[in-house]
């Protein structure tokens, strides 16, 4: 009460002073609170503006946004490739997607759903206020374009990944409200959403970045990189362009290598594996693109990677095992593949009490490639125990296969084809036969396996699996069609099929917006 009485002493008091000048009380207390920021009162210099894609950024964290009980969002695209399964099988959420059950309930179904939207609410909020925003001295026009090609950038990786995970989806371009015309859309044919991919990427490449970024930012070469892939993509299933895309792809691959291969200090492949996931590297020469991670905000993700109840960092026995590679994917490396060496390579069967101590075996392999020995400890050392790995999202191994699978496609395996592949390769330390050993057909399935190998466990492998419609077969080594392909992650193996080459819409996502029927074919 006595709050209430000083509140209305304090007002009474302001509005006497105020009538002995030339403005009311009335038209003071019109005002606007300026601590009240809404799209329309905030935009409205520079620093807004980078606020605006630095928030844009922060989205794409999604990634490992938790699903439940031992899971996170990110293994929704390992459980599914049938070279990942479970120690603990907690989470019913994640044991349906290992067992090809999911449907539009699963969580991590629905938060990619959200998550990817909300990066493009957000850029699509971006490029709406930055052409309104003034640049003056000491800001330019320069930042203001660049600024845009970022949230373009980013829009475009978003829905790359929404008309892959479920085909026909809504296109938005413009910030929504409630009062919106178009609040709830319908779904846009894949064609006009790759339609503006390709516009938003081109867009990107001429903003004026820099042609490599350390701090995490898109940068040219990481344009050129995700341009490279939607092509490739879009060459292949469901769009099936064909020669004409497998063109772009190679094209758009040949430019950055030509530059890696004048630059080799600045784009390059790692000389070892554990530099894939060594901390002081993030963002360097490998990794063209990444997303960010700092334990002052948030620390990264992936440690569902970890072995259930095996000390194998500072915390002791701990960890969820909640991936895991299969036993038949991992026994599929050739023999002497480094990237299988124990420690050396993408996996681990043996590592160091609470991190730093006496050796110990771990019975079965882990995947090593996003353990991180800076924050773990290793051998003798102590461990920061803060994990500010990055993920990985374009690795310049992934430009070289790009390359030399297109290629390939446009005939015959060439030199260049050959020479990208070769030395994706040549870091496992595996002889690779000569050139003219190859047909265009051996030559295919050679870099298709290749990947399969250097990608696993970074979110591609399904990817590749849909616009491929093929699946690499661990115990023949060779690759059977991706209807009927047996997942040998579970049981005696739980067949794919058709309506698995897509994810089905959330459920409430389809309550809430009629517009959006039908459900992706197969999925009630």
């Amino acid at each position: 009460m006595k709050l209430y009485n000083f509140k209305n002493v304090a007002k009474i008091l302001l509005c006497g002073s105020i009538l002995l000048g030339p403005t009311s009380c009335s038209d003071f207390l019109d005002e606007q609170d300026p601590s009240n920021l809404t799209p329309e009162s905030f935009y409205t210099i520079p620093d807004h503006a980078e606020a605006a894609v630095a928030s844009t950024y922060a989205g794409l964290r999604f990634y490992g946004d938790g699903a439940g009980i031992f899971s996170a969002n990110w293994q929704m695209l390992e459980a599914v490739t049938g070279t990942a399964t479970t120690e603990t099988g907690q989470n019913s959420d994640l044991n349906n997607l290992y067992s090809l059950t999911y449907d539009g309930n699963t969580a991590h179904i629905v938060n990619w759903w959200n998550g990817l939207y909300r990066i493009v609410a957000n850029a699509n909020l971006a490029l709406e206020k930055i052409p309104t925003i003034p640049f003056l001295a000491p800001a330019t026009e320069a930042q203001k374009t660049k600024l845009i090609g970022e949230a373009r950038f980013l829009r475009a990786w978003a829905y790359f990944n929404i008309v892959r995970l479920w085909g026909d989806a809504p296109l938005i371009t413009k910030p929504q409200t409630a009062e919106s015309e178009d609040f709830m859309p319908g779904r846009t044919p894949q064609e006009e959403v790759y339609k503006l991919i390709v516009e938003d990427l081109l867009a990107a490449e001429a903003a004026g970045f820099p042609v490599t970024e350390t701090n995490g930012r898109a940068s040219q070469m990481a344009v050129k990189s995700l341009l490279s892939k939607v092509y490739l993509t879009m060459a292949g299933f469901p769009l099936s362009k064909g020669a004409s895309h497998y063109k772009l792809a190679a094209d758009k691959a040949l430019e950055v290598i030509t530059y890696a291969n004048a630059n080799p200090a600045t784009i390059n492949l790692f000389a070892t594996y554990k530099q894939v996931h060594q901390e002081s590297l993030k963002n360097r020469v490998e990794h063209i693109f990444q997303i960010q991670y700092n334990v002052a905000v948030a620390g990264n993700p992936l440690g569902d990677y970890y072995p259930n109840f095996k000390p194998v960092t500072f915390s002791g026995p701990g960890g969820t095992g909640s991936t895991v590679p299969t036993p038949t994917f991992y026994a599929s490396y050739e023999k002497g593949d480094l990237r299988a060496k124990d420690q050396e390579g993408y996996f681990y069967t043996t590592y160091f009490t609470n991190g730093d101590g006496a050796p110990f075996n771990l019975g079965a392999p882990y995947v090593f490639k996003h353990f991180n020995q800076t924050a773990n400890g290793s051998q003798g050392v102590p461990g920061s125990r803060n994990n500010n790995l990055n993920v990985p999202l374009i690795r310049y191994a992934e430009v070289l296969l790009i390359f030399a699978e297109a290629q390939n496609e446009l005939g015959a395996p060439t030199q260049a084809a050959y020479d990208a592949y070769k030395k994706v390769r040549d870091r496992s330390t595996l002889a690779t036969p000569a050139l003219g050993t190859f047909t265009q057909a051996s030559f295919r399935e050679a870099v298709w396996r290749e990947r399969w190998y250097e990608f696993c466990y970074e979110g591609i492998t399904w990817f590749d699996m849909v616009r491929l419609r093929k699946v690499f077969n661990e115990k023949t080594k060779g690759f059977d069609n991706f209807v009927g392909h047996l997942n040998l992650n579970v049981g005696s193996g739980v067949p794919l099929q058709e309506k698995h080459l897509l994810f089905p819409l959330g459920i409430q996502e389809m309550k809430n917006n009629p517009k959006l029927t039908p459900q992706n074919p197969g999925y009630n």
